[in-house]
């Protein structure tokens, strides 16, 4: 792509580097050669070292990009929001801010758009990493034709590091022996340092963490310990390191963490923080921010406030022996968010104190999508509506008074989520939620830039249409830097963002983003010039359970919606009816950008999640053969022991003493597990903390070497069938019974199967206090084995 000069037009002098830089099409840069001359003889020779060469300007900025996860567009306090948000106010008072900034409406596809400049499908995550596919476009792969921000940087000589979430290398790639290229220091992405996980999304109290390719338990043994600390305290120490002992070298570093994708994990004083400021229930919460947004400016004056979707509930259809948990529910998530924001501000009080804020450029993105309405009708165990189980709210709250009450939410107990009706009021004015890529409740998210030493803060809204996209070219127009054209020698994908730079210091200059199309598993939406055509697409995220319609749905029987937003800012009033060219128009330029982003086939996202869950990222062995030492195996990668036919074979010496797990996957929230104690085998089967099967032999173990099978048929045909589980030691059967329902996906995003131990989060509260549990005898061999 070539340097738009226009886009700096603004002036050089005041706002951007003065030093310019020669452009450099291919990278890595060619060794330098030697000023040195050599002969025969020293005596013969001249010693005459060139002085040291830079590729960026003079005074290049260090860079952070900040990026919360599954917070909606009204919810920051700094925005008219109902969740304190200090360190936004801060950057705020340094800088400027975009009220009309976009993302992809899901986790992994924004942020390889974030970390490449490029389109979604068009770096191969059209899905998350969990649920790709062999699409081009949905392959959970960035490709080597598009080099990541970190590395063409680290090109140019700065030192980069990411902290926090990942969720962009491919899912059955994240084991302890890689490859390691698709990781964030792999050659592949190119950060030099990463601390957080791979996953997409993680216990905040047990996460199952990696600093660069080692795997590791950070949690183990620490009372008060909390992933977003932890990653927070690992990039502080980056920062003071890269400044002591590299002063010379501007930094990258790349802050996203886990906040606030469920679970909704936070020590419980800071939910208190929170208690009663919901107590009016979402309706009302939604009509109170609409109001501060219009009197602050946010939102234009004209702006509707969008109606609540009949499928979802409203607040005074709550019973009122459930409000209690639905209330502490969006308590805790707030509490999580404002802690989340406050240790962003930790990054912010290290810059100060190492004397380098004024020459930081500064992205505080608020969120990788809009709120997440994943958690349905409030939920106890937030994965129950990936792999689409429908439970009762009775169920949950009996399930939670038993784990201790309305305390246990946001512990290590539960891996609980709020109500959709939470997560709309957080999309306020707005339509729908995350996943929904037809709506900017899916899609828009506020973000302000800070650089004080180039940037006049102004409290003026940036209302210039733009995307996550643009950050990326934003950052190479400010060093100069020519977008490569060859990378490692690999041609490189076009730029699909542009620079925001022309925004700085005009907040009113007329947008510059030609056009940018949105899609997520069939919802898309196209926006030119200030309209907007799109369809909400065949999945409702708040609605519990697969409609069976899914699997009849076509994209040519669409109806796309249309809306003008220089009169229609909410997406209230749909035009289509009264202007079918213009319809016809963005419908085809959307045709076009699909084709050329690999977007093709439409709804391509489905397949993995709906049509063919067996297609999803998995080890592709029928057999696996394992020892005790192989232990936190990530459990996409690991034998799918709760969802497929199998038998475990277990080779070990029981003594009469015995005790501890011989095999586990998963973790509280849901997962299985076999373990020994007091002369007794278990098995447990935990169905997302809903449903838990204990199977547990009665007669006296034999001791010595034994042989234990653990085989398991499904007893139906569907989705969640039951299961039968037999257990047999020494050929013999000892104990059976039957799973009433079973997962379809998988337990966790980020937990693990292991051997002789039950790392990070326990999957038995018979065992909780005593993880990980690990088994004091020898286990010679464990093998799992599909069956037919």
């Amino acid at each position: 792509m070539k340097r738009n000069r226009a886009l700096v037009g603004l002036g050089l002098a005041a706002l951007l580097l003065s030093t310019s830089v020669a452009a450099q099409e291919s990278l890595p840069f060619p060794p330098r050669p030697s000023g040195s001359t050599a002969g025969p003889t020293i005596a013969e020779s001249t010693y005459s070292p060139l002085p040291p060469e830079s590729h960026l300007p003079e005074d290049a900025p260090n860079i952070i990009i900040i990026m919360l996860d599954d917070v909606g567009p009204a919810l920051p306090e700094t925005f008219g929001g109902v969740i304190h948000t200090p360190t936004l106010d801060a950057l705020v008072d340094k800088g400027i801010a975009y009220s009309r900034f976009h993302n992809a409406a899901m986790c992994s596809p924004t942020r390889a758009s974030l970390l490449t400049g490029r389109n979604h499908h068009r770096v191969g995550y059209g899905q998350i990493s969990e649920l790709a596919n062999d699409w081009d476009g949905y392959s959970g792969m960035i490709p080597r034709t598009s080099a990541t921000v970190a590395r063409v940087l680290g090109d140019y000589g700065y030192a980069t590091a990411a902290f926090g979430k990942w969720h962009n290398t491919p899912a059955n790639e994240t084991t302890a022996v890689g490859p390691y290229t698709n990781w964030p220091v792999g050659e592949g992405i190119g950060f030099d340092y990463f601390y957080g996980f791979l996953a997409g999304e993680t216990s905040q109290w047990e996460p199952a963490v990696v600093e660069n390719t080692v795997r590791l338990d950070p949690s183990h043994g620490k009372a008060d310990y909390h992933f977003t600390e932890d990653m927070t305290d690992k990039a502080v120490t980056w920062m003071r390191q890269v400044h002591a002992l590299q002063p010379d070298k501007p930094f990258l570093l790349y802050w996203a963490p886990g906040a606030s994708h469920g679970p909704h994990h936070i020590f419980k004083e800071w939910a208190d923080k929170y208690a009663g400021k919901f107590d009016a229930g979402w309706d009302q919460m939604r009509d109170e921010i609409f109001a501060r947004q219009k009197k602050l400016g946010w939102i234009p004056e004209n702006t509707d406030l969008t109606p609540r979707p009949d499928t979802l509930a409203a607040w005074s259809d709550v019973p009122e022996d459930q409000r209690a948990f639905q209330l502490r529910l969006m308590e805790v998530f707030a509490g999580y968010t404002e802690h989340a924001d406050t240790q962003a501000g930790r990054l912010l009080e290290t810059l100060e104190d190492l004397g380098i804020r004024e020459n930081t450029l500064i992205f505080y993105v608020w969120g990788d999508n809009g709120s997440s309405a994943e958690g349905q009708n409030g939920t106890i165990s937030e994965l129950l509506a990936q792999n689409g189980i429908e439970t009762e709210i009775k169920d949950h709250i009996e399930t939670m008074n038993e784990l201790g009450g309305l305390d246990v939410l946001g512990s290590p107990k539960v891996d609980n989520m709020y109500h959709a009706g939470w997560a709309w009021a957080g999309s306020t004015p707005y339509r729908s939620t995350k996943l929904i890529a037809a709506h900017f409740g899916g899609t828009r998210t506020p973000m302000v830039v800070s650089w004080p030493n180039h940037i006049t803060a102004d409290k003026t809204p940036r209302a210039q249409f733009h995307h996550v996209n643009d950050i990326v070219p934003t950052i190479y127009d400010v060093l100069d830097i020519t977008p490569p054209t060859t990378v490692d020698g690999i041609s490189q994908d076009p730029m699909d963002g542009i620079s925001m730079t022309y925004t700085f210091d005009s907040p009113t200059a007329e947008g510059r983003k030609p056009g940018q199309y949105f899609e997520v598993m069939g919802s898309r939406a196209y926006y030119k010039e200030d309209w907007i055509a799109s369809v909400f697409g065949p999945r409702v995220p708040w609605v519990p359970g697969v409609d069976p319609a899914i699997f009849n749905w076509s994209p040519d029987e669409d109806v796309w919606e249309l809306h003008n937003l220089r009169e229609d800012h909410s997406q209230a009033h749909n035009i289509a009816a009264d202007n079918p060219e213009k319809v016809h128009e963005l419908k085809e330029a959307f045709g076009v950008d699909a084709k050329d982003n690999n977007v093709w086939p439409v709804g391509g996202g489905l397949w993995s999640v709906v049509f063919h869950p067996e297609d999803a990222p998995s080890n592709p062995a029928t057999e696996f053969d394992y020892t005790q030492d192989v232990v936190a195996v990530p459990e996409f990668t690991a034998p799918k022991v709760g969802t497929r036919n199998n038998v475990v074979t277990i080779e070990v010496d029981l003594q009469e003493d015995s005790s501890g797990v011989l095999y586990a996957l998963g973790g509280f929230s849901a997962g299985l597990a076999l373990w020994v104690d007091q002369g007794k085998l278990t098995y447990e089967y935990n169905l997302f903390e809903i449903e838990r099967t204990r199977i547990t032999t009665t007669e006296p173990f034999p001791t010595g070497k034994v042989t234990i099978e653990i085989e398991t048929k499904k007893a139906g045909d569907g989705r969640a069938a039951p299961l039968n589980v037999s257990i047999r030691i020494n050929g013999t059967k000892v104990a059976e019974g039957t799973v009433p329902r079973s997962a379809t996906l998988g337990f966790t995003a980020n937990d693990a199967f292991d051997v002789g131990r039950d790392s990070y989060s326990p999957v038995s509260e018979a065992y909780f206090d005593r993880k990980p549990f690990a088994f004091n005898g020898v286990i010679d061999r464990l093998n799992v084995k599909y069956l037919q």
